[in-house]
């Protein structure tokens, strides 16, 4: 199985789709009455989840290129059995969505074959399964909230925080344990240091082996970081993109200014942080998904 080139994302069942009502009856009643309500309204065609337009929008791109084989790959990553998870592909048949490959753990969490599958990012609803797979080294994140239409342009525009998603958490961790004036000094002083990467770095680059396919102008994707650093810190991150060799299409540094205005002007699809104030702030009027990590996180 050979990915290279390609960008793939795995998603769960649940992030897919609007599963709350089954997922309801496994809370309450557990996991026969489940798998009996998932085999009876098998032929039901499920509602979209929070991740739908997202997924709709990566495989649009497939259409886009030039290219014999898909730019796009999306996996499905369910705790459903294979039993339970026909009505998940028969959903999946009804919207039209290019979607073959899976794999179906009968209530085992999914995230150990993100790197069989060679998925650059793992969506899911469930916040347990990402904290998993963040601390496995791989790219996920806890999906909040999901975009009731899509938006009226098929580019896609995926917004990300900074410290502690595309970087890590060694300048954040100094400004939490000893403040503004702190953090400032240090990346003053290490402004031609380029910092170490976070968990989404791979996906970024992912994100970028793509845009080389398009001209910059009638690229697919669009990428923004929306971080509250401001200047003088912000010299550090346009060396470390530099020295990665990766574009970022815009970039905010609004010191502390709220951020979900400047996601609804970028029009994001999707925003990452790291700190859940921020995505339940931005949630109210994008798609928002948190990643549980970093010394934001460690307390929770």
């Amino acid at each position: 199985m050979n990915f290279k080139g390609k960008l793939v994302i795995a998603i769960s069942s649940r992030a897919l789709f609007n599963l709350d009502e089954s997922h309801q009856i496994f809370e309450t009643q557990g996991k026969e009455a489940y798998c009996a309500y998932q085999i009876k309204h098998e032929e039901d065609i499920l509602e979209p989840g929070f991740g739908y337009q997202l997924v709709k929008k990566l495989l649009a791109i497939n259409k886009l290129s030039q290219q014999q084989e898909p730019l796009v790959e999306v996996i499905l990553l369910s705790q459903n059995s294979a039993d339970t998870g026909l009505r998940i592909f028969n959903s999946i048949a009804h919207y039209q969505l290019d979607i073959s490959r899976a794999a179906f753990t009968s209530g085992h969490s999914p995230y150990g074959y993100i790197p069989a599958f060679g998925a650059h990012l793992f969506l899911s609803a469930n916040a347990q399964d990402v904290t998993n797979a963040l601390n496995s080294g791989y790219a996920a994140a806890t999906i909040l909230s999901g975009a009731s239409q899509s938006t009226e342009t098929e580019q896609l525009r995926i917004a990300f925080d900074g410290d502690a998603v595309l970087f890590s958490d060694q300048s954040e961790r100094i400004y939490q344990q000893q403040g503004l004036a702190a953090f400032t000094e240090n990346e003053t002083k290490s402004a031609k240091i380029p910092l170490d990467g976070g968990p989404f770095k791979g996906f970024l680059e992912a994100l970028q082996s793509i845009q080389s396919n398009f001209e910059e102008s009638n690229s697919p994707i669009r990428t923004a970081l929306v971080t509250a650093r401001s200047a003088p810190a912000h010299e550090r991150v346009v060396r470390t993109f530099r020295q990665w060799g990766v574009r970022i299409d815009e970039a905010f540094f609004l010191g502390g200014l709220p951020k979900q205005e400047f996601l609804k002007a970028f029009g994001a699809d999707i925003f990452f942080d790291d700190q859940k104030r921020h995505c339940e702030a931005a949630a109210k009027h994008i798609s928002t998904a948190h990643v549980p990590h970093g010394v934001s996180n460690q307390s929770e």
